[in-house]
């Protein structure tokens, strides 16, 4: 079996961007690539950052805060965005860490993080997390919900609300609930949206995604031993 190479990854997974956003006639770099590196080591980080890319996601705190710092004393224009469910508890810590969160999805993580922010004196850029498909298993505030409080949000936070972010059902056509978002999106006034992964991220890019998180197509397959 041929080893994983992450620039070759990255260098495949660039071009079938490029390809998507030719195909949806929008303009080369209009959309983000966010590599998603949960569950790998920093020196899959590292590989990854010396292949040119600069914005990574995580989704746990604990795991960025081990992974990122030194790196950033090294590299310092890497972005990071917290794409997992974050506890209100790890506010604090993740406004110190963090570029961008990509979940924020209820009120008292709002709360949370208006407090973490004014402790800190930093507030990350922020994407507001909607459960698009009204799944009782995922995160997100669900959609009936969604206009109030990105309302509410953006009275709270200002301009470091950026936009929305969610994952359309699992095993399902995405293109109707990334629409769905888009449209959401636009209502708002917001023109970043992070919508797509590995496998629908050239649907994401046809339907106005700004960022895309891509984590097995770049890193492979989770290491031995992490199966949350």
């Amino acid at each position: 079996m041929t080893e994983h190479s992450i620039p070759n990854a990255l260098a495949s997974i660039r071009q079938r961007i490029t390809t998507a956003s030719h195909q949806a006639g929008r303009p080369e770099g209009s959309t983000t690539l966010i590599a998603v590196s949960k569950f790998h080591p920093q020196s899959a980080v590292l590989e990854a950052l010396q292949a040119g890319q600069r914005y990574f996601g995580e989704n746990r705190v604990q795991e960025a805060a081990a992974k990122f710092p030194d790196l950033k004393k090294d590299w310092p224009d890497l972005r990071l965005h917290l794409i997992g469910t974050l506890q209100s508890n790890k506010a604090i810590e993740a406004c110190q860490l963090a570029d961008v969160i990509e979940s924020l999805d209820r009120p008292s993580l709002s709360k949370a993080l208006e407090k973490a922010a004014q402790k800190t004196g930093r507030l990350p850029e922020l994407f507001i997390q909607v459960n698009i498909g009204d799944e009782p298993q995922k995160s997100g505030v669900p959609t009936a919900e969604a206009d109030q409080f990105i309302e509410d949000c953006l009275t709270r936070f200002g301009k470091h609300v950026k936009g929305l972010m969610a994952i359309p059902p699992f095993d399902e056509d995405p293109t109707p609930y990334f629409r769905k978002l888009a449209t959401l999106n636009r209502r708002h006034g917001f023109n970043e949206l992070s919508m797509g992964m590995s496998a629908d991220f050239e649907t994401a890019i046809a339907e106005g995604a700004s960022l895309i998180r891509v984590g097995t197509a770049i890193f492979g397959s989770r290491p031995a031993g992490n199966s949350a």
